[in-house]
């Protein structure tokens, strides 16, 4: 083949390729469509597309953009194939770098010269690992071609993007790879310590571009309704402050003034479980990490927010950690559930890897049990429901937790987690009632009864189970 031939292939396939990107973010694009929103008769919940919604995921080490050796498309079919409509995904402002918290194979960590970032290279050599340093004046027409494609894949897979802002630095080692370092950037910000860089007051001058850079990004993605935005992951490490993620919450709000469309913010509260005793007016979406037990749900309900539980992990491989945090969680009154996936790497996009040691879990399993989560819950009328503590009188495992769902009179959802059999007793109102003993592996029945009740406690068996089992009871047709 000659070199013109070849040159001229090499082009035509270059074309195709954009073509694919361009028709992709165009269908992803979807005109008069509103955005993920709270529900108008219930905001605990959401509303997508004109369906109540919960949001549940087991998804990758959020580098799916930032990392240009990550095949997001395969990742998603992944997802959708299992009929997850969820995934949290970093914005490239953070990265990490290899050997970081010990994960292999680190989506969050790539390769020299693979590094996806919002702001453009310089002229200047000198970045961290290889390559020029960063221009924050400036912004990557590629990198935002691909965060857009990126959306509009998840669009068409109706798959929810949950898209991170920034992040605190964990440890030096991670400044010394931002961007945002005065020694990788030509702009001569960023002259401070990695716990500055997040405040309105220390932040030796970034505090500008970073409201630049959010503007940008709220724009270019405002067409999208699968999206909302989280101020910054785990702001509670690294001296992120208060007051400057109430700057970037604002800053979301004044942008989108202009445009179209609305978009819920989301903000992480902790690890764990706390009290949010003034929360913010401009967030609408509570986040927490390793929410087990959901206490924090009970704690913070009273507030009328969407409560998520969107970072799991450190407690190693079995499924049953995760799928059990997963539906505590959610039976306990939350509506977004984020299983962290170490089996998504840059080397395995449709999350086939297990020999991995990263600090947590993730298989194809867990996507499939957390499948028959989310179509349990979907199977109620879940704007119509509330946590009850009301409704489990006893009968629950030693040893074994409980809770429970209700739309009083008309449906109940009950989840135990731990024994190998549970005989409930209920508080039922009179009727007949059909009351199914789901297996959270398989998604079967595996017992199904209906109640002729007079009213009052009644108990209902379970059949033998090993780890959780979870009871549906609805009026019997």
């Amino acid at each position: 083949m000659s070199t013109s031939s070849l040159l001229g292939l090499v082009g035509a396939c270059l074309g195709l390729a954009l073509v694919g990107c361009a028709a992709a973010t165009a269908a992803g694009r979807r005109p008069g469509a509103e955005p993920l929103r709270l529900h108008p008769d219930n905001p605990h919940y959401l509303l997508f597309r004109g369906r109540p919604a919960v949001l549940v995921t087991s998804g990758e080490h959020y580098g799916a953009v930032l990392n240009l050796d990550f095949d997001y498309a395969a990742y998603l079919d992944e997802l959708a194939a299992r009929g997850l409509n969820l995934t949290r995904t970093f914005s490239g402002v953070y990265r990490e770098i290899s050997g970081s918290f010990g994960i292999t194979d680190n989506p969050l960590g790539p390769k020299p010269n693979r590094y996806a970032c919002p702001w453009a290279r310089s002229d200047t050599p000198g970045y961290f690992d290889a390559g020029n340093k960063f221009d924050l004046a400036k912004f990557d027409d590629a990198y935002f071609k691909r965060l857009e494609d990126f959306l509009a894949r998840a669009s068409e897979r109706g798959i929810v993007v949950e898209l991170s802002l920034f992040c605190p630095m964990y440890d030096e080692n991670l400044w010394k790879a931002c961007p945002m370092n005065a020694r990788n950037n030509v702009n001569g910000v960023g002259a401070c310590g990695p716990n500055d860089p997040h405040t309105l007051d220390r932040s030796a001058g970034l505090l500008p571009y970073q409201e630049a850079f959010v503007r940008k990004i709220v724009t270019e993605c405002n067409a999208f309704d699968n999206l909302y935005y989280e101020i910054c992951n785990e702001p509670y490490f690294g001296g992120v402050t208060l007051d400057w993620q109430a700057r970037i919450a604002a800053v979301i709000v004044e942008t989108e003034k202009g445009l179209p469309r609305k978009h819920l913010i989301a903000q992480n509260i902790a690890n764990g479980a706390q009290k949010v005793e003034k929360p913010d007016p401009n967030v609408s979406i509570l986040n927490f990490h390793y929410a087990t037990p959901p206490d924090t749900v009970a704690m913070n309900y009273g507030l009328g927010r969407v409560l998520a539980d969107d970072e799991t992990g450190f407690k190693g491989k079995d499924d049953f950690t995760y799928r059990g945090e997963g539906w505590d969680f959610l039976i306990a009154g939350g509506a977004i559930y984020s299983s962290l996936d170490y089996s998504f790497t840059p080397g395995h996009p449709a999350g086939t890897f297990r020999d991995y040691k990263s600090p947590g879990g993730g298989s194809v399993d867990l996507r499939k049990q957390l499948r028959i989560l989310k179509d349990f819950l979907e199977g109620f009328d879940l704007v119509r429901m509330a946590p009850s503590d009301k409704v489990l009188k006893g009968g629950v495992p030693d040893k074994a937790t409980a809770r429970a769902l209700a739309q009083p009179g008309k449906a109940y959802a009950v989840y135990v987690r731990g024994g190998t059999r549970a005989d409930l007793v209920l508080d039922l109102p009179a009727g007949k009632w059909r009351a199914e003993w789901v297996n959270t592996k398989t998604g079967a029945a595996d017992k199904a009864e209906v109640l002729d009740h007079a009213g009052g406690d009644r108990t209902v068996a379970s059949p033998p189970y090993e780890q959780d089992v979870a009871l549906r009871v609805v009026p019997a047709k």
